[in-house]
């Protein structure tokens, strides 16, 4: 099949920047900020950001589950396009990464929009779940460990209602998805995700190719 995609180089990408992306002054500033840090390439793009809020607001979701927060960027960009009294449970394992995005949280005045759950993402997963939650929520997005990523995937589809929405970062992976030569488990472990999402009949799905990858996966009802 032909390569029909649009090559970014660097003088296409500051312009789409330049013509598209709305990135409010707090978001700017945890982002340079994160910028200066160690595993600084944890942290979405600015467009990833606003579209992740695009959809939060299409979808029109009031309640989501984040899996991997880093320094609160994706939180606070999807935290923004909630209603008043909308809700996100943003599940992390770091104290310290997680107080700079509380801060910034709070000065964008939507920390109480967001319920930080320190500890492993799968178990709080499963207390949402024991608690009666299955159903309950309209959007997720899983970018934490790798490995992992299919027992994220199958506890947020438990989660969402019919109609809600999986976002699932970096699933080009720096191009080493299409890159036989890479057989590391993070890799594998990608891979293996894209391809049964692509054959998963519980959800209608499209591989967007934003910043390092976005898979959307929509549960069926």
């Amino acid at each position: 099949m032909a390569n029909k995609s649009v090559g970014l180089s660097d003088p296409l990408y500051q312009y789409l920047l330049t013509n598209s992306v709305r990135e409010s002054p707090l978001l700017a500033e945890l982002r340079e900020e994160t910028s200066a840090l160690p595993g600084a390439g944890m942290q979405i793009t600015p467009e990833q950001g606003q579209f992740m809020a695009l959809l939060v607001r299409l979808t029109g979701a009031r309640r989501i589950v984040e899996i991997g927060v880093f320094t609160g960027y994706s939180a606070l960009a999807m935290a923004l396009a909630l209603p008043e009294d909308g809700q996100l449970v943003a599940c992390d394992i770091d104290p310290d990464w997680t107080a700079i995005a509380q801060r910034y949280w709070t000065r964008a005045g939507v920390a109480n929009r967001i319920e930080l759950r320190l500890g492993p993402a799968l178990q709080t997963l499963d207390a949402l779940l024991a608690s009666g939650e299955a159903g309950h929520f309209d959007l997720a997005f899983i970018d934490a460990d790798k490995t992992a990523y299919d027992g994220y995937y199958e506890h947020c589809l438990e989660l969402l209602r019919p109609g809600g929405l999986i976002l699932i970062d970096n699933v080009l992976w720096g191009g080493r998805v299409a890159d036989a030569t890479h057989s590391d488990p993070d890799t594998i472990a990608i891979r293996a995700l894209n391809a049964k999402i692509r054959d998963d009949q519980r959800v209608s799905c499209s591989l967007v190719p934003i910043a390092d990858g976005l898979m959307l996966a929509l549960k069926h009802a």
